[in-house]
């Protein structure tokens, strides 16, 4: 007898092994024929699922109301959309297929470039499939049989992913519509009429064969769904808006920052006005630091290798890192060398051709040839160290350790706060650069903090408030904190299982004080060191951007590590414990954030031009500067238009480089010492005498006024792929 558990609370009794469909049919045929998918104890599974045939469970299943049934649409319509494509194009190759925040897509590698000329084609094919209604078949099949069905369908992409990707799984799922058939881990809606006409492909682009720009180069074609028209059109409306809103766009249009590829991709330029936005920020975070008993220190952007081989980030950092600057000649082949032996990514041909080379360049360590790879690589690691090697610093961390270290530290001195905006480098690969919000340069506004035990709770809920005190400034109200925790069954954490319990314990009771908004835990999310809280921020039109984080650190103060020390008031030598914090994160990828945010339109305090003189005419453009240079002696960003174009244009003009007030001046204001204050946002505001119209705008830089703030509830616009594929 199988019993299933409702979500009502109510049961039924099944005699023999049910499908999850035939469960919805007894209860009604209604519930069947919403029925999307259902949850069996918790896992998502199709309909033709087959629970067992004794004992309990619990289902309850998901229709288009509920929250997962859109993912499960979405990963659905990326099938009809592959087998569109394949009925359009010969020879196409697969890849891979998920949903993301806000749709899906689908890597492929086709005989033709897809352009979106293309889309309507497809489209009306994926519409004429869903209109067939075909049902999505799971295929359950051993490893032997599932290479054999990918060799069959000439998938040579499936193949190799089940050789490789897969070579530990033992069975394999596929799902079938009609004559498609793909590798797929599901779940799907029953069949291909449930789509409805509600989806729309939006681009293609350009990605390499898992991420490896050695590898194929394939189009990525991106697209959505949803279960209703209206919601598709307010999405569109959002992309829409945000495409108004990219900051690549606007950036230049402001003249805020360049990239030059002379001087190198992701590497960001920071014009005159974006320099004032970054300098007016860095001010006012200077100054709460002040406030707040930190220290400012400056460090070097590099250092040496074996500083962040105690710090962990080399290799942990390897992948994306500059390469190593060897004073030796041969120490950047060495170092190579010594990174393949230990991948077990070099044939020993190789190897031999690898040591000829750098012997060729002065190498003269000796190397055992019959050794172990390990023993080859620790002799060659070792030669390695005997030459001074730097590295770009991929962390400020380990430099403000060693300012910590340069002297003995008491429990009195304790806490160290030392604050730096400090540019750290990471080499990410060339398709993952985006604007400034993913680059290779970038600095942060970082502070490392040195505490006791004791003092661990407040330093931590400090930092937060710190960071709240920051979003909270630039009208970003909307957010959310993430704790990342350690993955238990993930070797890249370093450190004492211990430790990390314990401060994921201070860090949630923290967190838990405070209330913050959203909290939630999510294993895996950790820095490899420590557990940290992270500010996940919602902009107005429903995107989410991870800016501001706080880390918790017992694996760096480490005896294994740096073996930090303070002296009690014992006399005797404790550890003290570390806290990692940057409120804005980067402050490039900060104002990438924040331009499109704003959509270009900062607050008065935060504008690099906060107003601009506009004259009527010619006759007035003597007190026109008159009225400039009072401005710009009470400290305003000020610059006049003094023109002899029509008054109507330059106001339009005004108003399309988003300058915050607009000082309208004619014959009549000469006379009478007054100003036309046009409002950026409330329009005409009227003449004025010169005084008021200072202390207006004076007031409002001194409260940091920030008058138009978007909110949504909007879905995520991200693409983030969803663990729905294999």
């Amino acid at each position: 007898m199988l019993t299933v558990r409702l979500p009502d609370g109510s049961s039924r009794d099944f005699s023999s092994s049910v499908t999850c469909l035939e469960v919805a049919e007894a209860i009604g045929p209604g519930l069947a024929k919403a029925a999307l998918a259902a949850e069996v104890d918790g896992t998502p599974r199709d309909l033709s699922h087959t629970l067992p045939a004794s004992g309990e469970a619990t289902v309850r299943f998901l229709t288009k109301r509920d929250e997962g049934a859109l993912a499960i649409m979405r990963h659905s319509c990326a099938h009809v959309m592959a087998q569109a494509v394949m009925r359009l194009y010969q020879g196409v190759q697969l890849a891979f297929g998920p949903t993301t925040g806000s749709g899906f897509y689908y890597d492929m590698l086709l005989p033709e470039p897809i352009s979106e000329e293309d889309f309507p084609k497809i489209e009306a094919e994926m519409k004429k499939i869903v209109k067939e209604d075909l049902a999505f078949e799971r295929l359950d099949m051993p490893r032997d049989e599932s290479l054999q069905l990918c060799e069959e369908l000439s998938q040579r992409f499936k193949v190799e992913h089940v050789q490789t990707g897969l070579g530990e799984e033992s069975t394999l799922s596929f799902y079938r519509q009609g004559e498609f058939i793909d590798l797929c881990r599901g779940v799907h809606i029953p069949s291909t009429a449930h789509i409805g006409k509600a989806f729309k492909l939006l681009s293609v682009a350009g990605a390499y064969w898992k991420g490896d720009a050695a590898r194929d180069q394939l189009q990525r074609l991106y697209a959505t769904a949803f279960f209703d028209k209206k919601e598709l059109t307010d999405h569109l409306a959002r992309i829409e808006e945000a495409k108004k809103r990219d900051h690549r766009v606007l950036g230049k249009q402001l003249e805020l920052f360049t990239i030059d590829q002379k001087v190198g991709s992701g590497l960001i330029l920071w014009l005159p006005k974006g320099a004032i936005i970054r300098q007016t920020l860095e001010d006012m975070l200077k100054a709460e630091l002040t406030r707040r008993g930190y220290e400012a220190v400056y460090t070097p952007h590099v250092g040496r290798v074996e500083l962040y081989e105690t710090s962990g980030h080399f290799p942990y950092y390897r992948e994306s890192q500059f390469p190593v600057l060897c004073e030796h000649d041969a120490g950047s082949l060495v170092d190579r060398l010594v990174e393949k032996l230990r991948a077990g990514q070099i044939t020993d041909e190789e190897e031999a051709k690898l040591l000829d080379a750098a012997r060729l360049l002065g190498f003269d360590g000796k190397v055992d040839p019959q050794a172990t790879p390990a023993d080859r690589a620790a002799a060659l690691d070792a030669w390695a160290h005997k030459h001074e090697r730097y590295l770009l610093k991929p962390m400020n961390c380990p430099h403000h350790i060693m300012i910590y270290q340069s002297k003995p530290r008491s429990y009195r001195d304790l806490p160290v706060r030392l604050a730096e905006f400090g540019t750290v480098y990471r080499y990410e690969q060339s398709g993952e650069l985006s604007g400034m919000t993913r680059v290779r340069g970038f600095t942060q506004d970082d502070a490392h903090l040195f505490c006791t035990d004791d003092q661990v709770a407040d330093e931590f809920r400090g930092c937060l408030e710190m960071t709240q005190w920051v979003l909270e400034s630039l009208g970003m109200t909307d957010y959310r904190v993430r704790l990342g925790f350690r993955d238990p069954d993930s070797s890249k954490y370093v450190g004492e299982e211990a430790l990390w319990d314990r401060a994921e314990a201070e860090l949630k009771a923290v967190c838990e004080s405070m209330n913050l908004p959203g909290l939630t835990i999510e294993p895996g999310e950790a820095a490899f060191y420590g557990p940290k809280a992270d500010f996940v921020v919602t902009d107005c039109i429903g995107r989410e951007w991870q800016l501001g984080t706080v880390q918790l650190d017992y694996n760096l103060p480490s005896e294994s590590r740096f073996a930090l020390e303070y002296t009690g008031a014992d006399n005797k030598p404790h550890r003290p414990v570390m806290i990692h914090r940057a409120p804005f994160g980067s402050m490039e990828r900060f104002l990438g954030v924040l331009i499109e945010h704003f959509a270009g339109a900062f607050p008065l305090w935060l504008a690099p031009v906060q107003a601009r003189i506009v004259t009527v005419s010619e006759k007035s453009e003597a007190y026109g500067r008159e009225v400039e240079a009072k401005l710009r002696a009470a400290g305003f960003r000020v610059e006049g238009d003094y023109r002899g174009s029509k008054l109507g244009a330059k106001i339009r003009e005004g108003q399309l480089a988003l300058v915050p007030y607009l000082v309208i001046i004619g014959e009549k204001d000469r006379d009478a010492g007054t100003v036309a204050l046009r409002d950026r946002l409330d329009g005409d505001v009227g003449a004025m005498p010169l005084a008021a119209a200072l202390e207006r705008l004076q007031t409002e830089v001194a409260e940091r006024r920030v008058r138009q703030v978007a909110t949504s509830n909007t879905a995520d616009l991200s693409a983030k792929a969803a663990g729905n594929e294999y």
